[in-house]
């Protein structure tokens, strides 16, 4: 049995070939159109599960913690005397010192030496060299830097020694064993960590500049300080904001090389919030207590980062 195949019927000239349009009540456009927003609500379900239980829930049971007096096995409330606490704390005002020096510390060395190099290099012809020299630090952990500086800075370390041999011997210092000194030096220890991260964001921001806008710009007679001034570092302001965002936040949290170096000694003189609010809850079991100087430390990154990020963001953005 055959069958006879028909070749398509041409549309004649001028004439329109009519094409099948799916109407608004088509099953698929309105399978579609079902739920709206609401239909990403399942799949953000278990990302906001995650930060309840490891975020919300234990802000709020610090909160809750720092209004009583609690040893781990009694509990008594207190009200906000644990607040009120603070205030007289020595302890609590020389960390809070110690936290506003490395905030400083850590704007001043690690940021400015960043931008420093990345601009000195990110043209030179061993430029990739001298920053990867740069970054290698960055990629030993904080406590192995931490063990580093140590030797270097203790009584008879290498610092000491090398003043000792050039004669020097009146700049030797028990790095370590005095206030200010300690802090000084684990922020100049914690620089020497942190400032490759710092170029390789910088040169990444230098490389996005367009040739044309420095061109333009060496065109009409720009160059050096002036250069960099009004074309460079304008160009960098979102890198920089990013940098010294994520400078502030570490700053705050400064522990693992401070516990290390000194463990917050001689006499606690040397303590950050982060390390007093450890010492307060895990050894000396003052969890009440541990927790208000935890909430008072979340309240001052919270504040600084959105301070500073408000401060940076353009108007439009605000608005």
């Amino acid at each position: 049995m055959s069958q006879t195949l028909r070749a398509p019927r041409a549309s004649a000239p001028g004439r329109r070939s009519r094409v099948p349009l799916r109407s608004a009540n088509s099953p698929s456009s309105h399978g579609r159109s079902l739920g709206g927003p609401l239909t990403a609500v399942p799949w953000l379900l278990p990302a906001l599960a995650l930060v309840g239980v490891l975020l919300v829930y234990p802000f709020l049971r610090s909160v809750y913690g720092s209004l009583f007096e609690d040893n781990g096995f009694e509990r008594s409330f207190v009200g906000l005397d644990n607040y009120a606490r603070l205030a007289d704390d020595p302890i609590f005002s020389r960390s809070l010192l110690n936290t506003l020096m490395w905030v400083v510390g850590t704007l001043l060395l690690p940021v400015l030496l960043g931008l420093l190099i990345a601009v000195a290099t990110y043209r030179m012809r061993l430029g990739g060299v001298v920053q990867l020299l740069v970054v290698l630090p960055y990629a030993i952990s904080g406590a192995a830097t931490a063990v580093l500086w140590n030797f270097m800075l203790t009584s008879d370390g290498a610092v000491n020694q090398v003043l000792r041999a050039v004669g020097l011997d009146s700049l030797a210092h028990p790095w370590l064993l005095e206030w200010p000194h300690n802090t000084i030096a684990m922020i100049v220890a914690s620089t020497w960590q942190g400032t490759g991260l710092n170029v390789v964001l910088f040169a990444i921001g230098l490389r996005a500049i367009p040739r044309e806008t420095l061109e333009a710009a060496a065109l009409d007679g720009a160059s050096g300080w002036r250069l960099f001034r009004h074309i460079t570092f304008p160009q960098l302001r979102a890198v920089t904001v990013v940098v010294v965002g994520m400078a502030i936040v570490n700053s705050l949290k400064a522990f693992d090389m401070i516990w290390i170096l000194t463990k917050g000694g001689p006499s606690r003189s040397s303590e950050t919030l982060a390390l007093t609010m450890y010492r307060e809850t895990f050894r000396l079991f003052h969890v009440g207590y541990g927790s208000a100087i935890a909430l008072v430390l979340t309240v001052i990154v919270i504040a600084s980062a959105w301070l500073y990020l408000r401060r940076q963001m353009p108007t439009s953005a605000r608005d």
